[in-house]
């Protein structure tokens, strides 16, 4: 019996790992692990970890550090933090891409090579890490990815539109199923887990086609698992933006399907309103009720396991205890009503450090958005001290 299928909830904690390294003009490196200082902490974050009780942690490979060029790998570092989580009896939920293409990967995920590096680069990491590594997470957050680097410009390659948008999804698409595909090739036992974000519109007012936005939120998985045929709701989106029949058919010929879907969900972030005649959307708190409503429609739609990937709240730690509660009982209510849910994650361990912060001029420590189950603080002396708020203790009391 794999680790999904014996019945239990598995409680878990995550370390931001967004990595945009090219700069531009205007524009600096987004590394949450450079920001955060977990590449020189991580040994001390990785225990602090375990401390809370979790016995699984979502984490990632830094894939331009790991691959400096073209099939040359280093492994020193990433050697010493797979040593510690197996001492940590940490199950490492490997996000195997969290954005972080390569420097030397000209367009990024439209280079015409993408799926094959990617899928050689996962492989090389399952064969290496194979008696230790064994749950994988091909992408995180596939819309997201393809919203900010296809439809808003905001990462590269820079394209705008639902034109670029759907380019970025079909890349995506495949480089998800090539990676699935060449991780379990070289590790049949290998379990996946494929995250998404979702978002969810209220009030009546809205600068876009909602019913589309909220069709859309499924695309990639839907590409990913095969059910982009010629009678899915937006099978005509994706002819009309560029893509063609042959595209979909080899798409739906070399399908994967996740042994977990991972739903991300964020209580006062997820869900959003506009104002009549504004584009800026505006965040609406949706609770529990928000997260119920999610995890219903993963379940109906993919019929697999679910996993809370990423949840939690910014704000005062008792606000950050209070969520812990109140999602943690709604997730045991769920479970006993028969949802398939076998794991929650608290994202993140400490604090994270806001993307804006790629696009200012303004120190690091004006961007940490305290949400985590430690809070971050300057020392003054350079360091960014990993404090305990309450919220560890409570984590702790739920894990048991």
């Amino acid at each position: 019996m794999r680790w999904h299928e014996d019945g239990r909830l598995r409680f878990a904690v995550g370390i931001e790992d967004t990595f945009v390294p090219q700069e531009y003009p205007g524009r600096r490196r987004l590394d949450e692990y450079e920001l955060t200082q977990h590449y020189h902490l991580w040994h001390q974050d990785l225990g602090l970890a375990a401390a809370t009780g979790a016995e699984m942690i979502r984490w990632g490979i830094p894939w331009y550090r790991v691959e400096p060029e073209p099939g040359r790998f280093r492994w020193d570092w990433l050697d010493r933090v797979v040593d510690r989580l197996v001492e940590l009896e940490l199950t490492c939920v490997v996000d195997l891409m969290h954005y972080g293409t390569p420097m030397w990967l000209d367009n990024q995920f439209l280079n015409a090579g993408y799926p094959a590096r990617v899928a050689e680069y996962a492989a090389r990491v399952a064969e290496r890490y194979r008696d230790r590594l064994h749950v994988w997470t091909p992408l995180n957050e596939p819309t997201i990815n393809a919203v900010y680097c296809g439809e808003n410009g905001t990462w590269p390659p820079h394209l705008t539109g639902q034109d670029g948008f759907v380019k970025l999804a079909l890349a995506i698409a495949r480089g998800i199923t090539a990676t699935q595909r060449a991780v379990a090739a070289v590790q049949p036992e290998a379990t996946f887990v494929h995250v998404e974000a979702s978002f969810r519109y209220a009030g009546d007012s809205f600068p876009f086609d909602v019913d589309l936005i909220r069709e859309r939120r499924y695309l990639i998985m839907d590409l990913v698992t095969g059910k982009v045929d010629a009678g899915h709701p937006l099978h005509g989106y994706l002819l009309g933006n560029g893509a063609g029949e042959a595209e979909l058919a080899e798409l739906r010929a070399g399908a994967v399907v996740p042994d977990v879907v991972g739903v991300n969900y964020y209580p006062a972030f997820t869900t959003s309103r506009y104002e009549p005649g504004s584009a800026v959307p505006v965040p609406v708190e949706a609770g529990t009720a928000g997260l119920a409503e999610l995890l219903g429609e993963f379940a109906a739609r993919y019929g697999r396991p679910l996993f809370v990937t990423e949840t939690s709240r910014a704000g005062t730690p008792a606000e950050r205890v209070a969520w812990l509660r109140d999602s943690v009982a709604l997730i045991r209510r769920m479970r006993e009503e028969g949802t398939p849910i076998v794991g929650y994650t608290w994202w993140p361990l400490f604090a994270l450090v806001d993307w804006l912060y790629r696009e200012s001029a303004e120190p690091v420590e004006r961007w940490l958005v305290q949400m985590g189950l430690y809070d971050l603080e300057p020392d003054g002396a350079g360091v960014l001290r990993r404090v305990p708020t309450a919220a560890v203790e409570e984590f702790r009391r739920l894990a048991r």
